[in-house]
């Protein structure tokens, strides 16, 4: 019986090892993908010289999101990655890690919606044409 229980604790283990393995990344990849998308909006902008926005303002908008995505599966893998090991110190450095990164993607998302809104204004008041 004691076996079994090795086994399953170790097969719990292994896969939740994974899981951190996999959320990390997709995580990079988020962010990788965030560097595409932005660099391919900047190119596109400045080639056509047609647009009124800022070029900074889309492409912080668009950077931000992909970053506040990744940011959630790298919270996400430390709490796996916790669970799986649940010593006090990584209890400890899980809660220090996950305020940080709620700060992080708090401000971010709070950047995020202030570009939005300035982009409206810049939208109704005729200051740029892009919808």
């Amino acid at each position: 019986m004691h076996e079994n229980l090795e086994y399953i604790k170790n097969l719990f283990y292994s896969g939740g090892e994974v899981i951190v393995l996999i959320l990390e990344m997709i995580s990079v990849i988020c962010i990788v993908l965030g560097i595409i998308v932005s660099v391919k909006q900047m190119v596109i902008r400045r080639i056509s010289k047609t647009e009124k926005t800022p070029l900074y303002i889309k492409v912080r908008m668009k950077f931000g999101g992909w970053l506040a995505l990744a940011l959630e599966y790298q919270l996400a893998a430390d709490i796996v990655g916790t669970t799986i090991a649940p010593t006090y110190e990584h209890v400890i450095r899980l809660g220090a890690i996950a305020l940080i990164r709620t700060f992080l993607n708090y401000f971010l998302n709070k950047e995020v919606k202030e570009e939005v809104e300035t982009r409206k204004v810049l939208i109704e008041s005729g200051l740029t044409d892009d919808r």
